[in-house]
């Protein structure tokens, strides 16, 4: 039984150079992702060899100055092996002071696979993905690396195929990109997915936005960059919010956990203020039966991964304390490795030791089902759970 006192509820990685060659089948090896160099003899991701190549800087800067952060230049070498390496990853954490963390793909790899017409390419991709960072980068330590699957995108039959054949290699919850049917717009369609993730205890995440055939791409170059990069979680995620919980989705499946990832929390709030104000206003004119107000379901389903949110973690109780997690987003462009325990004291100033628990440790350690040692908690808690 362990001691969980920092968990770190959303990680990334990047692939490793033998990846495909190892994990994707045989008859699929002519169309894998080849590492090429950049402009600047930098290492990147050749996708589909019509378009430009996915360069790694911004999602590989643990350790680096933010003034030397940029798109190009990196190679494998020059980064830090515990991007891609589970055994490396358990000693930088080990020097940060990570106890645990959940670990998300590179959304541009998912996309590649998930965006081709060709469904076995499709799905033996993703089971590429899955099965590497399961059973390879996980297998290092899976109660600190928490293994997260990623769902494809071929309709509800095949995402519980896959989430039931990911449970058993180890994951402890699944990633969605898109609905699980597969159509823009959440319904009944997708109960049949959710069904078998509360039935199979897999929380699942939604990194910043769902994927719909009629969203264009945001601009992401340029000065749109800091836009697009500062406001995306509340921007994007306050409307899937609602779809979800406006769908009745946690009437028919109560014990269903949505993991809202890298999505802030200063807002939350205010939004469900609003949240329940229309719903009660309009919910006889828009024929909207819910048994509980909107926020109510907030705080029973929902927990949302922050980075640095000061005004979140001022406002916890709005948000709720049981609704908040800490995350790093290593070894993305937003993470202080290794000065993460700084970051955590500067924002938790004066929190009280058991609120701090939960938001920094607790609320993932319980999600997850950590083996954590229950007397460390009783004594934290001062014998309250």
């Amino acid at each position: 039984m362990r001691q969980y006192r920092l968990c770190d509820s959303d990680a990334h990685t990047i692939e490793p150079v033998h990846i495909w060659e190892k994990w994707l089948p045989a008859e699929f090896q002519d169309r894998a992702p080849k590492v090429v160099k950049d402009k600047e003899g930098g290492d990147a991701w050749q996708f589909d060899p019509a378009q430009p190549p996915m360069l790694i800087g911004l999602v590989t800067v643990a350790g680096i100055k933010f003034e030397d952060i940029k798109w190009t230049g990196s190679t494998y070498e020059t980064i830090r092996a515990s991007c891609f390496d589970g055994k490396a990853r358990l000693e930088d954490m080990d020097f940060d002071g990570i106890d645990a963390q959940c670990l998300y793909p590179s959304q541009r790899t998912m996309f590649y696979f998930m965006g081709n017409e060709d469904k076995a390419f499709h799905l033996a991709g993703v089971q590429a993905y899955n099965n590497w960072i399961l059973q390879e980068f996980c297998g290092n330590d899976p109660n600190r690396l928490i293994g997260l699957a990623q769902m494809p995108n071929l309709g509800v039959d095949a995402a519980i195929a896959e989430l039931k054949r990911c449970k058993e290699l180890g994951a402890r919850g699944a990633i969605i990109s898109t609905w699980p049917s597969g159509n823009d717009d959440l319904s009944e369609a997708d109960d049949p997915f959710f069904a078998a993730a509360e039935k199979l205890g897999m929380p699942i995440s939604i990194h910043i936005n769902i994927q719909r055939k009629r969203t264009p791409k945001p601009n992401t170059e340029g000065v749109a960059s800091i836009g697009a990069m500062a406001f995306a979680g509340m921007l994007a995620f306050p409307p899937i919010m609602c779809e979800l919980i406006m769908s009745g989705l946690f009437d028919r499946f109560p014990a269903l956990k949505i993991v809202a990832v890298e999505v802030d929390c200063g807002w939350i709030p205010g939004a469900l203020e609003q949240l329940d104000n229309f719903y009660w206003r309009n919910r006889t004119r828009t024929k909207l039966d819910l048994t509980r107000l909107p926020s109510e379901y907030f705080h029973q389903n929902f927990l949302a991964t922050f980075i640095r949110d000061r005004i979140g973690v001022k406002n916890r109780h709005d948000v709720g304390v049981r609704n908040m997690a800490w995350s790093t987003d290593y070894p993305h462009h937003g993470n202080d490795w290794p000065y993460s325990r700084k970051t955590v004291n500067e924002m938790f100033d004066g929190v009280a030791a058991d609120e701090r628990y939960w938001i920094l440790s607790g609320n993932v350690v319980h999600l997850y089902g950590l083996p954590q040692d229950p007397d460390f908690e009783s004594k934290l808690l001062g014998h309250t759970t």
